[in-house]
């Protein structure tokens, strides 16, 4: 077990700890919307979706994304999320539903890639 020291008492502050008067990193607003992206691709499966949608030609339909190891119903369920997150859009041309990244997809491919 380790103990902490509280030798100081709590009152005394360096001016390391004084605020610095500079602008929060993220807004509430930016860290809401990166909160919903990262949700997003927390899940490997949809991770996987939305890379070989991102990464893709133009478009890609439902029908050549790779078999991911889940149900249909599901597939179409990660979809709907990543469509949520703004990172796909999709199009429905009768049977067929084609999907691309939106342009915050391809910046978040760009990360993703630089990640792994």
């Amino acid at each position: 077990m380790t103990t902490i020291s509280t030798s100081q008492p709590a009152e005394t502050c360096t001016a390391a700890c004084a605020p610095t008067g500079a602008a929060p990193a993220l807004s509430v607003a930016e860290a809401e919307r990166t909160a919903v992206v990262l949700k997003a691709l927390a899940d490997p499966v949809r991770l996987r979706l939305f890379a070989e949608i991102a990464a893709g030609p133009s478009e890609t339909c439902v029908c050549d994304l790779p078999d991911v190891g889940v149900s249909q119903p599901t597939v179409s369920h990660h979809l709907r999320k990543l469509r949520e997150a703004g990172l796909i859009d999709s199009e429905r041309r009768g049977t067929w539903v084609y999907y691309q990244a939106t342009a915050r997809g391809q910046e978040v491919l760009r990360v993703v890639q630089s990640l792994g």
